[in-house]
């Protein structure tokens, strides 16, 4: 017993010198919705290190070390799945914080339920433009990666630098997940003021490049969203039909930092690659801005180890948009859960905590993070285009910032790759004013090819007439004579065949 006492001593005192620091104190139950099945590059597998490298990073600042973060993982990976967990689970006690999903359908039907019920719900997805409307059913909603539309104001801005001014959307749309239909749903919404049109296919089909071709006629820019194969395709078909020359311009979308979302690679190993690395000369690429610093390579390092661990052969990939964001996901909470219990709060106070994580800016993992008024992300994006042609080698030429809506064009870019040659060379004429008086530019041609041809012939008919006619002057003044001879022969004859009758 007296062993004993010298051990209460001090666990007395630890817990007053950390009441006398200030730090807030909270058990948090934190539940996390990811998929378990690894195909996708959010899964459970992926993520779940990195939450628990942010759990760990907070248990050792000072800061946050009053906060007990226990996690719960779920699998999301029907749609309904995290819906049913959430309710079923919430007839006890309701979680304090949501992390996740990802998927836009899995995502919709959590945040509903987590608004109504003022759950804060911090997701790396839910990317799509229709949870921009914060106002009612997704209230709760912090989207810690950047949105669809966040990547649309990238194109906003190129279109407006370069004068661009008719845009043709390419996607594969499975009709279940439909992440490209997403992807460039967000473009589609925001850029008002450009001539859009779309071409759509599904991922299992064959794909039509000439209709594809036919297609971008008529369209000076051309951004696609689908696998790499159907990338390479397209630009193997776009470069035999010499649309690669200049008078187009070929955008490819990937923002997740892997090659099954299409990367720009088009070295194959076979005998199309010497076409296709030409081809990929006028191909550009959208994708998220990459920052290094120490605290990231540590970061890297750890998550590499974890996916070999489990068998992923990911490489420079293990380290996506998703794994990225959910660790920060935790550090945002964790920090407006802070701030809130140091003004009387605590964490209950769902609302009062999700309006402090937006319009915020803090250190993430790989470099600042900035949230806007509307609790989503603003992005920064990076434009890759092909440097060395000989080599086939893409490196970054520009980058748009968000949070200031600028486009910095870098040492590397060249003016030549962005400007339209022969601008409008394949493209339909024109209209002008109608002056056809109505009768439209067909029934106007009609009317005077009719009238020239008629005065042609009218010309003709005259001029045939009037040399018919000296010959006949001709050949009556030369056969005078003869004419009354014939005539009293036939007479006669007439009057001998009557006598003789």
């Amino acid at each position: 017993m007296a062993r004993a006492c010298p051990l209460c001593v001090y666990l007395v005192l630890l817990a007053l010198l950390r009441a006398a620091d200030g730090s807030p104190r909270a058990d948090v139950d934190v539940w996390v919705f990811l998929p378990r099945n690894d195909s996708y590059l959010f899964s459970h597998a992926r993520v779940a290190p990195a939450i628990r490298y942010a759990q760990r990073r907070l248990r050792s600042e000072q800061e946050f070390s009053g906060f007990n973060f226990n996690l719960h993982f779920h699998d999301s990976e029907r749609e309904n799945d995290a819906l049913f967990q959430l309710v079923e689970r919430a007839c006890g006690a309701k979680p304090d914080l949501i992390l996740g999903p990802v998927g836009e359908y899995e995502a919709a039907a959590v945040v509903r339920l987590a608004s109504h019920w003022n759950i804060p719900v911090v997701s790396a997805g839910a990317l799509a433009a229709g949870f921009s409307d914060k106002r009612r059913e997704y209230s709760q909603l912090t989207r810690i990666a950047p949105s669809y539309v966040k990547m649309a104001e990238t194109f906003t801005s190129m279109f407006e630098h370069f004068s661009w001014r008719s845009a043709l959307l390419v996607f594969e749309d499975d009709k279940e997940q439909r992440n490209c239909y997403f992807t460039l749903e967000g473009i589609y919404h925001l850029m008002v003021d450009v001539t859009i049109n779309t071409y759509t296919f599904l991922p299992e089909a064959r794909l039509d490049t000439d209709d594809v071709i036919h297609n971008i006629l008529g369209n000076e820019v051309v951004i696609m969203c689908m696998g790499a194969e159907k990338v390479r395709e397209i630009m193997l078909a776009a470069h035999r039909r010499r649309l690669t020359s200049g008078n187009h311009m070929f955008f490819n979308v990937e923002l997740f930092n892997a090659s099954s979302y299409g990367n720009g690679s088009w070295r194959r190993g076979d005998k199309q690659d010497n076409e296709a690395r030409q081809a990929y000369a006028a191909l550009k690429t959208v994708t998220l801005l990459r920052t290094v610093k120490p605290e990231f390579e540590n970061f890297s390092m750890e998550m590499k180890k974890s996916s070999k661990t489990v068998g992923f052969s990911d490489g420079e990939d293990s380290v996506n948009m998703f794994v990225e964001g959910f660790h920060d996901a935790l550090l945002l909470y964790a920090i407006a859960l802070h701030e809130a219990m140091k003004g009387g709060l605590g964490k209950k106070n769902g609302t009062d905590i999700t309006a402090r994580m937006w319009n915020r800016t803090f250190e993430g993992i790989a470099g600042q993070v900035s949230m806007d008024v509307n609790g989503d992300r603003n992005g920064d994006f990076s434009l890759m285009a092909m440097t060395n042609t000989e080599a086939g080698t893409y490196e970054v030429v520009a980058n748009y910032f968000g949070i200031n809506e600028t486009l910095q064009l870098l040492p590397a870019f060249d003016m030549q790759q962005f400007t339209l040659r022969d601008r409008g060379a394949d493209q339909p004429p024109a209209e002008g004013p109608d002056k056809s008086c109505g009768l439209g530019v067909s029934a106007l041609t009609g009317v005077i090819v009719g009238v020239v041809l008629g005065t042609a012939l009218i010309i003709a008919f005259y001029f045939f007439r009037k040399h018919f006619r000296i010959t006949i002057e001709r050949r009556t003044h030369a056969d005078a004579c003869e004419s009354g001879k014939h005539r009293q022969l036939r007479e006669d004859s007439i009057r001998s065949s009557f006598s003789a009758a």
